[in-house]
């Protein structure tokens, strides 16, 4: 049986969910001392580069994977014991990646500006965003996986460029190119937008900013239920 009975195909929903990605990412790097939210290995070049200079947040960069890990597990696990109930998951992993953004601004709002990386304060607020951002990832791997991935674009840039260059040498690969192509290309896009509307919107209204990416799940809830 598939970890989700009827997996999600609206062409909407990779594009909102890279857009959070972006954003989100964006927001944490920005507001909280160059932490990845969304793409938290890239914390380790951070966390590398500080042997050579002093970076501040190490703390929170190190407890970066460890709660990203915990949160992964324990969604798989509930898409697994929602699977052998035959229910969907796909929504409940939405609202529970909403009300993590949600708890994120608000915490942000709370305690902002933050001043001292090392602060249980902005470790606590940081972790937030990562948890929200563990969900996302944990539901791309199993309940969203017919879609584009939507956090990490590596790997989206990559076969992008891949499959230009199979359908530029062989015509004849189009039918198996482009759909993949239609799928990726507006998840890079989204996901760059999200990244870059994330800074304009942070220096503009601060933590605020935080209510687009979750306007963009709540649309991703909608479309998901129409579907």
């Amino acid at each position: 049986m598939s970890l989700n009975p009827t997996p999600p195909r609206s062409p909407y929903l990779a594009p909102l969910r890279a857009f959070t990605a972006g954003f989100v990412d964006t927001t944490g790097f920005i507001a909280l001392f160059g932490l990845f939210t969304a793409h938290v290995t890239g914390n380790f070049v951070l966390i590398g580069a500080s042997l050579a200079e002093f970076h501040d947040g190490i703390i929170a960069k190190l407890l970066a994977l460890p709660v990203f890990i915990i949160v992964v597990a324990a969604a798989h696990l509930y898409v697994i014991r929602q699977q052998r109930r035959e229910r969907d998951a796909a929504g409940v992993l939405m609202i529970a990646e909403c009300v993590f953004l949600a708890a994120f601004m608000a915490a942000g709002l709370a305690a902002s500006p933050f001043l001292d990386a090392d602060a249980p304060v902005t470790i606590a607020t940081g972790m937030l965003a990562v948890t929200a951002m563990a969900v996302q990832n944990a539901g791309a791997r199993s309940v969203f996986a017919t879609l584009s991935p939507t956090t990490v674009m590596t790997g989206n840039v990559t076969q992008i460029v891949i499959d230009l260059v199979d359908l530029a040498l062989s015509p004849s690969k189009a039918a198996e190119v482009k759909p993949r192509l239609k799928k990726m290309i507006p998840a890079v896009l989204t996901f760059t937008l999200g990244a870059l509307g994330a800074a304009l919107a942070y220096l503009a209204i601060g933590f605020w900013c935080l209510l687009i990416p979750i306007a963009a799940i709540i649309a991703g809830l909608v479309v998901l239920r129409r579907r």
